[in-house]
């Protein structure tokens, strides 16, 4: 089935969300299933959303991607503010629109969550059951992944936080700190071997899937936020809405597979784990092969789920 993408705007407040719709081909007078997608830190909608997004059009679902506050061609100062609190807000914001969209029946809108997407999707769906179905692919829980990091740095966590607190009060309390290396040269002279590292940057920084909105920046404040959120909180009591988890294979690079597995533990209506074999995590951002899978197991769970 072909589609059709559609530029949108999201009523989030004193700001608006810039979307995009990916809309099934034929049929307009059919009501259909929604899904709203939460894309990776740092990403726009044009980039690994668009992936999963235009392949679940070709499945008969509209779907709902955008740039987060502060991000992209989306409105909110500071520019490249990562705060999970706002990401997990702009979700809500997401599926108020979705459900108000001509020919989307608002009791069929599930949401899909990719990386950090995924963490957050699962903190909004917690307690928004507007969402009826929530799936994730290759899911991390960012405040973990930070909390490690830090962890294992002679200041520990607390260190991470006082050391965020020092930037804000200096000189240079607005500026950006890198998510990556700019570029596999930078990567390779900075010495980097990490392979999901080299990963990220060859998906990020290069023609493969940058783009020129994806800035590779975030504002100093994201710090402290970020070190202070946890994805998974009270996901045993609330996230009552079938899952489905999607994992990379070569997934502890990053912590995803873990994190995914957990996530399959905890909530009581997960469906089995997809493991996506021979994948890494960023290459189950855009290689047809693992993408396909994925989606190929995403689709059927939301027909079943959506109804």
């Amino acid at each position: 089935m072909a589609s059709t993408v559609i530029p949108t705007s999201i009523p989030r407040g004193p700001i608006t969300l810039a979307g995009h719709l990916h809309v099934p081909d034929g049929d307009e007078a059919r009501r259909r299933a929604a899904i709203v997608l939460a894309t990776p830190g740092s990403s726009v909608k044009e980039q690994i959303g668009a992936t999963y997004a235009r392949r679940l059009a070709d499945r008969g679902f509209v779907a709902l991607t955008f740039d987060p506050a502060f991000q992209g061609e989306s409105g909110g100062e500071p520019r490249d503010l990562e705060d999970p609190a706002e990401r997990v807000a702009d979700l809500r914001w997401a599926v108020d629109r979705a459900t108000r969209l001509p020919g989307v029946d608002p009791r069929r809108v599930g949401v899909l969550g990719i990386c950090a997407g995924g963490g957050y999707a699962v903190r909004a769906a917690a307690t928004d059951h507007r969402v009826r179905a929530l799936g994730t692919v290759v899911a991390s829980d960012i405040g973990q992944a930070f909390r490690a990091m830090a962890a294992a740095t002679p200041g520990g966590v607390a260190g991470a936080l006082d050391a965020a607190a020092d930037r804000l009060l200096g000189p240079d309390g607005d500026a950006r700190l890198p998510w990556l290396p700019d570029s596999p040269e930078e990567a390779r002279a900075a010495g980097v071997t990490d392979v999901d590292l080299l990963q990220a940057v060859d998906y990020y920084r290069t023609d493969r899937g940058g783009h020129p909105r994806s800035t590779n920046r975030r504002h100093h404040r994201s710090d402290a936020l970020i070190l202070g959120f946890d994805a998974f909180s009270l996901v045993d009591q609330l996230l009552t809405q079938p899952v489905q988890v999607v994992v990379a294979e070569h997934g502890e690079g990053t912590g995803s597979r873990a994190d995914g597995e957990r996530l399959a533990r905890l909530a009581p209506a997960a469906q089995d784990v997809l493991v996506v074999e021979g994948a890494r995590h960023y290459e189950m951002y855009d290689r047809p092969g693992y993408v396909d899978q994925a989606v190929a197991r995403l689709a059927d769970f939301f027909d079943a789920h959506l109804g």
